[in-house]
């Protein structure tokens, strides 16, 4: 079929639409996806995709997008998908409603593969683009699709994690627990406790790494037991009144996060724009402590 677009003149587009309905008609046989793959027509139609993205023929774009999901579903082909160049275009596709949840579709498939779990991670602007689809409450199955990708990337490697942190992902988890669908709840919860594991991680290791210091440091006081007793006290009010000053840094923060979360959830829940909280919430807030948190 691709020897009929081979020609030296412009190919006619009807031809061209008329190929990427018949690749999408056999590319639903499990059989023929690595055949198709391997036989050039991925970058076929990642090149008519973005010819019809500017021309907006609607039937002949889903045809296409329809037909690179079904090849996706190949382990095989993400090496073409990923040579092709789609990725990036998908993720800045995204936005529009219209193909927004076939899109995560693919990229769904993209990532069950290293190859395709790294093709994201470079595309610019990747965990950013994802990270804002968990705020679409209006469309819950992109929802489920993006915190699935972010999932699977959050349990493979380190770094992937530090780019959704980067990107602000916490907040908008925490509000995808509380509103989203039920699927979408669970995966975000199960991203969470990854990244609250990576960092008890790293608090372990930086007690451990403090460990020799802190047994070695002097002990306050002289070497007399009625001054050290004396001088130990002194230490302990010193300390108690750091403690004090840091945990009232701290409520301070948490309860500037809890409104701040509170606000964008009143947005979201489209509530009046002169909603308040209430004040048996404002005393929640006044009262709560860091371990409400999911640090």
């Amino acid at each position: 079929m691709l020897k009929l677009l081979e020609s030296p003149n412009e190919p006619n587009q009807a031809v061209s639409d008329a190929v990427v309905a018949n690749f999408l008609g056999l590319s639903a046989l499990d059989s023929n996806k690595p055949i198709i793959g391997s036989s050039g027509a991925i970058p076929f139609l990642v090149k008519s995709l973005k010819i019809l993205d500017t021309n907006s023929r609607s039937q002949a774009r889903h045809d296409a997008l329809r037909a690179l999901y079904n090849l996706s579903i190949s382990p095989s082909n993400i090496s073409f998908i990923s040579e092709a160049d789609l990725i990036p275009f998908l993720l800045n596709a995204l936005g529009d409603m219209e193909v927004s949840e076939r899109i995560l579709s693919i990229l769904s498939n993209v990532v069950s593969t290293p190859e395709g779990r790294k093709g994201i991670s470079i595309a610019p602007e990747a965990f950013p683009i994802l990270v804002d689809v968990l705020n679409w409450t209006d469309s819950p199955g992109c929802q489920e699709k993006a915190s699935y990708i972010l999932m699977v990337m959050a349990h493979k490697a380190y770094g992937y994690r530090q780019a959704m942190i980067e990107a602000g992902i916490v907040s908008s988890l925490l509000e995808l627990t509380l509103l989203g669908s039920t699927l979408a709840q669970k995966r975000a919860s199960r991203i969470l406790e990854v990244l609250r594991v990576d960092k008890g991680k790293r608090v372990s290791e930086n007690f451990g790494g403090n460990m020799n210091a802190a047994v070695s440091a002097p002990i306050c006081g002289s070497s007399s037991s009625s001054s050290t007793n004396l001088n130990g006290k002194e230490c302990l009010v010193e300390e108690a009144g750091m403690m004090s000053e840091e945990k009232k840094a701290v409520k301070q923060l948490v309860q500037q996060s809890l409104q701040n979360n509170m606000r964008r959830i009143v947005n979201r829940a489209n509530l009046p724009q002169d909603f308040v909280p209430s004040e048996h919430f404002k005393s929640l807030t006044a009262s709560t402590t860091s371990k409400s948190l999911p640090f």
